[in-house]
Parts: C-alpha cells; sequence; structure tokens
C-alpha cells in the first residue's frame, strides 16, 4: 500500500510528526496508519474514531455538534 501510495492518513504529534505513541495514535495501528485509499484513490477508508478520544471516552455522543467532523461536511459538498 505505501508503494502504490494507498496511504492517505497517518495518526501525527502536534508538530506534524508521524508517530506511534498511544497519546496520539490511540488504535496501536501498525506503522501509524489512519487511512486508506483505494488503488484508484476513489474509496477512503478511515480508521479511527477522532470524535472517541479524550474525557468521557466511553459516552455516546447525542449533541452532532461535539462530533465536529468537518472531512464528512467536505465529502458532501464536494459529491453535492
Amino acid at each position: 500500500m505505501q508503494k502504490k501510495g494507498q496511504i492517505a492518513t497517518h495518526y501525527c504529534s502536534p508538530e506534524g510528526i508521524v508517530t506511534t505513541s498511544p497519546l496520539y495514535n490511540p488504535n496501536g495501528s501498525y506503522f501509524a496508519i489512519e487511512g486508506i485509499s483505494s488503488p484508484d484513490g476513489r474509496v477512503f477508508g478511515k480508521m479511527g474514531h477522532s470524535e472517541r478520544i479524550g474525557k468521557g471516552l466511553y459516552k455516546n455522543i447525542y449533541d452532532i455538534a461535539a462530533m465536529n467532523q468537518r472531512i464528512f461536511e467536505s465529502g458532501v459538498e464536494y459529491f453535492s
């Protein structure tokens, strides 16, 4: 996947350095891979649930504004 350019996103430190540190890679993914794409780049698979890290980790989120997942807004805008 690396050679084919299918690794779309990584877990990174605030400085932008790819890291496997549990502080920034909560799932412990190999090579800090967070998202991958299909060979043609048309399908994006996201591993992490970035809305599920931090205080209240195991609570369900009922406030849609609290999730703030702008990547999904961008996708909807692009394909609309």
